[in-house]
């Protein structure tokens, strides 16, 4: 059985201290194969981006653990096995786009190196070659913008190319916190599109975290459903939809009916909660 891409046990965080303390997180537990492309789904406060954040290494959990391809947050990043796209692109407004998206593979030139020392991971980064960042970024559609900066691009193109940037050191894992939560309906659509592509090119195990019912259900192998108060996991939906998923999908009637058993999950956790 392959070691699983992301693992975590009975973690939980929480802010502050004493009775004034806020629990964003209690008895996670979750378990991700590799190459699956996952999403957290659940209301504002319930701990989805502190989840992608302790799994990142950026926080720390306060109880449980948490293994990357069976080694630390700390290890992961430190061979680069991880990825991040955050909801901000965060590049560097003094690099062109090319720039922005081969800066990564320059400064971490011994990455595969320490890569190569993970167990599960040694056989797989024997072979591996480096991407063609030109490549990438034709099928991104931006290779009419490669000489621009990021204050010449909009919103969406600098969202690709954050994308590009974070899939250019083929990251065994790739975390998203709402890449695409402040771009328009049609920008979103094209961007899970050409997202969908990559991931099924590179097979990168991703952890994705959307506010977007339809967003999840069309980009998810499976979907997890998440509450507040405390932070926690109350499902885990397999979506069984075939590959590849275009936007005919919409019009589906499986689509439609997991999107009603998922907000019938939320709906339940967030009665159980103002319950409690």
């Amino acid at each position: 059985m392959a070691t699983p891409a992301v693992e975590l046990s009975s973690v939980g965080k929480v802010y502050g201290y004493g009775s004034s303390g806020m629990i964003a997180l209690s008895d996670v537990d979750l378990s991700i194969e590799p190459g699956r492309f996952v999403s957290l789904i659940g209301p504002s406060g319930c701990g989805k981006s502190t989840l992608l954040r302790i799994v990142a290494g950026l926080e720390t959990a306060d109880r449980g653990t948490v293994r990357v391809h069976d080694v630390s947050p700390d290890e992961a990043c430190a061979a680069k096995l991880i990825g991040l796209v955050p909801q901000s692109p965060a590049l560097l407004p003094w690099l062109s786009v090319l720039g922005n998206v081969t800066l990564p593979q320059k400064v971490n030139k011994d990455a595969g190196k320490r890569r190569e020392r993970i167990g599960d991971l040694a056989e797989r980064s024997g072979g591996r070659v480096q991407p063609d960042m030109m490549e990438l970024l034709r099928r991104a559609g931006l290779e009419d913008a490669v000489d621009k900066l990021p204050a010449q691009l909009s919103g969406g193109m600098q969202q690709r190319t954050a994308i590009v940037r974070a899939f250019g050191l083929q990251p065994d894992v790739l975390l998203m916190d709402e890449p695409f939560s402040a771009l328009d309906e049609f920008t979103r659509e094209s961007l899970q599109d050409q997202l969908l592509d990559l991931w099924d090119e590179l097979k990168t195990t991703v952890l994705f975290v959307t506010h977007s019912v339809s967003e999840a259900v069309r980009m998810s192998d499976a979907v997890v459903v998440m509450a507040p108060r405390p932070g926690r996991i109350v499902d885990v939906i397999d979506i069984e939809l075939p590959r590849p998923r275009n936007q005919r999908l919409f019009a589906e009637r499986r689509f439609h009916e997991y999107e009603d058993l998922i907000r019938d999950r939320l709906h339940s956790a967030w009665r159980s909660t103002d319950a409690a």
